[in-house]
This record gives C-alpha cells, sequence and structure tokens, in this order.
C-alpha cells in the first residue's frame, strides 16, 4: 500500500515539475514576443492551434506554470513531513 502511494507520489511530483518547467519556457516565449514582435500578440500560436491567441496563450502558460510550482512544492513538503514519521 504505501509503495503504491510513494510512487503514485512520485509520479505527481514529477508532473508538477513538468508542468512548470514547460509553463515557465512557454511564457517567457510569450514575453519575449511580446517585446520583439507586439503585432503578433493577436495572432495564433501555431498553425495547429489556429483557436488560440499568443497573448492568451501566454497567459494561460503563467498560470499552469504557477499550478505546477504549487504542486511540486506540496508533494516536496508531504514527503518530507512523511519521512520525518
Amino acid at each position: 500500500m504505501n509503495s503504491i502511494f510513494y510512487r503514485l507520489m512520485l509520479i505527481v511530483k514529477v508532473l508538477g515539475q513538468l508542468l512548470f518547467l514547460f509553463g515557465l519556457l512557454a511564457w517567457l516565449d510569450g514575453v519575449v514576443v511580446q517585446f520583439t514582435h507586439p503585432e503578433w500578440l493577436p495572432l495564433s500560436v501555431s498553425h495547429l492551434l489556429p483557436w488560440i491567441r499568443t497573448d492568451t496563450f501566454t497567459i494561460l502558460m503563467f498560470i499552469v506554470s504557477a499550478i505546477g510550482f504549487f504542486v511540486w512544492r506540496v508533494i516536496a513538503e508531504v514527503n518530507k513531513t512523511e519521512l520525518k514519521n
């Protein structure tokens, strides 16, 4: 039972790290576009995602990054607490 719990916690921690890293990188890409080519902001992110604008994508990726960081830190603190007991 405990090994399944710890494996699940490890998977959630890695997913949190993944969301944080790639969300932050996508947000930084939007920030760079804002400074270098602000006329691109109302355009779509990619031809694969024609329904989402670049500025909206940048905001969403900042939120995803914050959620990923929160999940990562919560799982790390839960693991520390569990190891002490």
